[in-house]
């Protein structure tokens, strides 16, 4: 049953007709659009899956992955370097965990970056200002592209809401991600007292107010939507990714050894569920003022997530199929400033990021950067390329090329140089 008032249209149980849309539009995301189409003919056979960890505001290279204990005071900073599980590897002293498993983890020490707060450039290969008008796929857009749609699963999670970083681009917005929280997550259970029966009427119902609003739409968003909708309902129906997102399934004591980084759990049972591409933030790491005091705080608790994750991986055999990586959008200067007891400035000239699992070589530290830190001394790489090389990592050709919606066929990269070392 449907009772309308004026624009307003409200089903028997309660669920007003713009919630029950936003389970298609604005609440769980358009990421599961385009599911029930036929796979793409140069869709990947792969099961390979990605977790990417975003540490957004910048944190500081010089304090995590490439400390400078020889350098003046002003430089170095109040962090201690120790050593790793691998001979001549150092990091930052709040991280004794990965410390005691560096032979899983391998750090880029020599990457370059741009000078502007976004994850355009860590998850696309390219700069916000750049993808205003050429608008490149997000990583995980196009695994959702080329991931086999038949499961009730959605290829591409963003654990962190919508930014730059996980917009489709021209691959259009049936590869958005997957966005569970707030009314999203609600979407994912049925209303009391809702059986398959009903749950089939409102599928018939939603494609009537769908083919109203596609008569007004003829860019080609409504068809991203309208099959969108239908996976949502087998989502619901389903409650593979609601379980996944349920913590409390886990053992205590598991959940305990995350404490404080739940979300690295959460990665990693959506990442079991079947999920192609998950990606999530944790802290904030803008740290012009107070960084050392910021960074005691952040750092061990990151360190726990991270530790817990891969070893997990490992444990369950998932290692070699499920490749991780942790990074911001750039380093932080290596001179300290004055700032509430010092702090650290953007610094796009050089940044780290830790790189784990996906059949990668791991237990090392790729290039390096000068007595300061200041810049690359060798091993000189871009972002898009140690994209490229994740990419490998799960099967992808970064050299393949879609139609930009105009006809014209584009890169997935145009940096795509892998990072040799990892492989």
């Amino acid at each position: 049953m449907l009772t309308i008032w004026g624009n307003r249209s409200r089903f028997c149980d309660g669920i007003t007709r713009r919630n029950f849309l936003q389970i298609g539009a604005f609440g769980a995301g358009l990421s599961l659009a385009g599911m029930l189409r036929a796979q793409p003919k140069n869709a990947s056979n792969s099961r390979k899956s990605a977790i990417m960890i975003y540490l957004p505001g910048g944190p500081s290279h010089m304090d995590m992955y490439d400390l400078k204990p020889q350098a003046p005071m002003e430089y170095r900073g109040e962090f201690k370097p120790i050593a790793t599980n691998v001979s001549g590897v150092q990091i930052c002293e709040h991280m004794p965990l990965q410390a005691k498993m560096w032979d899983k983890l391998a750090v880029v020490r020599s990457l370059v970056s741009v000078d502007e707060h976004s994850d355009s450039l860590v998850m696309t290969g390219y700069s916000e200002n750049t993808n205003r008008t050429a608008h490149h796929p997000s990583f995980g857009s196009v695994v959702s592209k080329l991931r086999d749609h038949s499961s009730d699963v959605p290829p591409f999670v963003s654990l962190r809401g919508m930014a730059p970083g996980t917009e489709p681009g021209y691959l259009g917005v049936a590869h958005r991600p997957f966005t569970p929280n707030g009314p999203g997550l609600q979407n994912l259970r049925l209303a009391s007292g809702v059986d398959s029966k009903r749950v089939g009427d409102r599928k018939n119902l939603l494609t009537t107010f769908d083919t109203i609003r596609r008569d007004i739409d003829a860019t080609g968003t409504m068809k991203g939507m309208d099959s969108f909708n239908t996976r949502a309902f087998e989502m619901v129906a389903s409650g593979t990714v609601r379980k996944a997102l349920d913590l409390t399934r886990e053992e205590p004591r598991t959940r305990d050894r995350y404490q404080g980084a739940e979300v690295f759990l959460t990665a990693r049972r959506l990442i079991e569920a079947g999920v192609g591409c998950v990606t999530l933030a944790i802290g904030g790491w803008d740290t012009h003022g107070a960084n050392f005091k910021t960074l005691k705080a952040q750092l061990p608790v990151v360190d726990r997530g991270v530790a817990n994750l891969v070893q997990d991986l490992h444990d369950r055999g998932m290692d070699k199929d499920v490749v991780t990586v942790m990074w911001g959008e750039f380093g932080r200067t290596p001179r300290i400033n004055n700032n509430d007891g010092g702090g650290r400035d953007h610094w796009a000239p050089a940044m780290s990021a830790l790189v784990a699992g996906g059949g990668l070589k791991m237990g090392q530290a790729i290039g390096s950067t000068n007595s300061r830190g200041e810049t690359p001394k060798d091993r000189k790489y871009t972002a898009s390329q140690l994209l490229a090389t994740l990419y490998q990592a799960i099967g992808i050709d970064p050299s393949m090329t879609f139609s930009n919606g105009s006809g014209r066929p584009m890169y997935i990269l145009d940096d795509r140089e892998p990072i040799s070392e990892l492989l």
